[in-house]
């Protein structure tokens, strides 16, 4: 299985396009990574709530510690401190909670991100691809076989006009050399017909 052409001009215009595609798909994944840290931005406010909230829940909870120290009334002055500082822990996994959501909302975006472009540069760059791939085995097996040239020859001749006008024909034209079996025109003919598509005989 060959995956480039044998001649310098096709070989370097898939070389060029896979290049391209994959510092796309490069790019296309730097960018995503990029927005992600953006959105990741939007959770600070959600750490400076965990923050706040954990350092109340704890000032208070060390003063509903310490008033319960007081004798008569210390039971009766720890309950609204804890009370309080149970507020601050719920605030404290408020700001938990937002986070996630800003991390799971960056998640779904950077996933998009690089899907949807990479898929549509994968479906542009690699259909041609496994396309050239499989006719050009399938052209060099044809080749090697028995009366493969021959076909090869049938199939230049059947192909774009072009591509015989550009070499000069040998007497009574390319057919007529087909039909009689000249072996120097059926060997140029199915030449012809691998240098289209990137083969060398």
């Amino acid at each position: 299985m060959r995956f480039y052409a044998q001649t310098r001009a096709r070989r370097n215009r898939q070389v060029l396009v896979d290049l391209i595609a994959v510092a796309l798909i490069a790019a296309v994944v730097r960018a995503a990574f990029a927005v992600r840290e953006a959105v990741l931005l939007l959770a600070e406010p959600g750490r400076k709530v965990e923050d706040a909230g954990d350092t109340l829940a704890e000032e208070l909870g060390n003063a509903g510690d310490a008033a319960s120290d007081v004798p008569l009334v210390g039971d009766i002055l720890k309950k609204p401190l804890q009370a309080a500082a149970d507020a601050g822990s719920n605030f404290a996994d408020a700001g938990v909670s937002f986070q996630e959501t800003v991390s799971q909302a960056a998640d779904v975006i950077t996933t998009a991100l690089i899907l949807v472009p990479v898929l549509f540069v994968l479906l542009l760059w690699l259909p041609p691809r496994l396309l050239w791939i499989r006719r050009s085995s399938a052209l060099r097996r044809l080749s090697e076989a028995p009366g493969g040239a021959d076909l090869l020859a049938l199939r230049a001749l059947t192909g774009p006009p072009g591509a015989l006008a550009e070499h000069p024909a040998p007497p009574g034209g390319w057919a007529d050399a087909w039909r009689r079996g000249d072996r120097q025109a059926i060997t140029d003919l199915s030449t012809i017909t691998l240098n289209r598509i990137g083969l060398r005989p």
